[in-house]
């Protein structure tokens, strides 16, 4: 991934910033549910709890970013000859993801870890054309503020700023790379995750958490700054216990406080 982008403005290049952390803490949450529901389908647990919990999160947050997309951002690219057919081709794959997750809704079990699967494996590749190829075009005309299209994004989301729901995981579990802790927890492994888009995805999975559940995160170090950060954005909401200390990863289990 090209973590370089070229703004006309400062204000347009904390505008990308911006707009890939949101993008990083959704493919997150997205990567949490998706587990969840292959959890469950796999160990004979309430699929159908898992099932909800998704398609009620992508209705929440997923589509509405999607149309708030199409609304402020979609046609300032449009309106770009060298981008234009990303955008056609990109407003393609927001349909699919809709048909997705409308699939989701009445499928039996494998069919919608099936369709859990395309849903999470579109909205990734979806994800890398936004941050590496519309967002650097859009970044670096002079004749686009891309902060001002921010803006309008919120508005489309009807607030200044959108929030990740923080409704309860109904047996719901946390993103997981198919490794699980002795308790059951699922893992989320850091390590692989770029280092720019790191801590929001961390963030996008715990988001995912239910009251009385648990994650496990694997890091390549000790993470206190990012402890920090999930202490400062949730205050008191997680119990932290190491679970190894290095030297080569740090595991820690997440419990989110009833």
């Amino acid at each position: 991934m090209n973590d370089v982008v070229i703004a006309s403005t400062s204000a347009d290049a904390a505008a990308v910033e911006a707009v890939k952390s949101h993008h990083a803490e959704l493919a997150g949450g997205l990567t949490a549910r998706v587990a969840a529901l292959t959890d469950a389908a796999r160990t004979g647990r309430d699929v159908a709890a898992a099932q909800r919990e998704l398609t009620a999160w992508c209705d929440a947050e997923l589509l509405p970013h999607a149309r708030a997309e199409e609304a402020a951002l979609y046609p300032a690219g449009h309106a770009l000859p060298q981008a234009r057919l990303l955008v056609d081709a990109m407003v393609a794959e927001h349909r699919v993801l809709a048909d997705l997750v409308d699939r989701l809704r009445s499928a039996a079990a494998i069919e919608a870890v099936a369709a859990a699967a395309s849903l999470q494996m579109l909205f990734d590749t979806h994800l890398v054309k936004e941050n590496d190829q519309l967002l650097p075009l859009l970044a670096e005309s002079p004749d686009v503020s891309l902060a001002d299209l921010l803006a309008g994004m919120h508005e489309a989301l009807g607030g200044d700023g959108h929030q990740p729901s923080r409704e309860p995981d109904h047996g719901g579990h946390s993103c997981a790379c198919g490794e699980h802790d002795p308790a059951g927890d699922p893992e989320l492994d850091a390590r692989v995750v770029p280092h720019a888009i790191r801590h929001a995805t961390i963030f996008g999975a715990l988001d995912s958490v239910r009251p009385g559940a648990g994650l496990v995160l694997v890091a390549p170090h000790d993470p206190l700054p990012l402890l920090a950060q999930i202490d400062e954005r949730e205050p008191g909401a997680f119990d932290v216990s190491y679970l190894e200390r290095g030297p080569e990863a740090w595991r820690l289990r997440f419990a989110r406080r009833a």
